[in-house]
């Protein structure tokens, strides 16, 4: 039996994919949205997806747009430059060292706001981020071992 889902937080930029997205679910599902803006240093683009949020129907209060510059910084930027983690040999991974960021303040963000589902505008290799970074969510809230840390044994 389908559980029917009626609050999503979702990671939207205002870009033409998840402005689709979002209006795809409410139209779809009925469903209150929540939208999440990360600010992970892009600038100027952040303020355009809260008002873009607001013309599309989403109330001020389920507008989330964060700053994660530091957080990024320290706990994914660093150790990716002390991992020399450069793809394909030739340029560093940037948008999406970002990814599982964004996805672990989205889940913070639906613990939050008591939401029942998360959703994105990825496509591609991007999907797969956001879905592992889900899955490992939904791991930990059923495995006491893993939430805490423990190896499970």
């Amino acid at each position: 039996m389908k559980k029917e889902v009626k609050k999503v937080v979702l990671a939207y930029s205002g870009g033409l994919d998840t402005s689709i997205i979002l209006k795809w679910l409410q139209d779809e599902y009925g469903c209150e949205v929540v939208t999440f803006t990360a600010d992970i240093g892009q600038g100027e683009e952040v303020e355009p997806a809260r008002a873009k949020a607001l013309k599309l129907g989403i109330k001020p209060e389920n507008i989330f747009v964060d700053d994660l510059k530091e957080e990024f910084v320290r706990d994914y930027v660093y150790p990716m430059f002390r991992a020399n983690a450069i793809y394909e040999g030739e340029y560093l991974l940037g948008t999406s060292i970002a990814r599982p960021l964004i996805a672990k303040r989205r889940v913070e963000i639906a613990k939050i706001t008591g939401a029942d589902g998360v959703s994105h505008g990825a496509t591609g290799k991007e999907m797969i981020r956001f879905a592992l970074r889900w899955a490992t969510w939904v791991k930990m809230q059923h495995s006491p071992s893993l939430h805490r840390g423990g190896s499970g044994t």
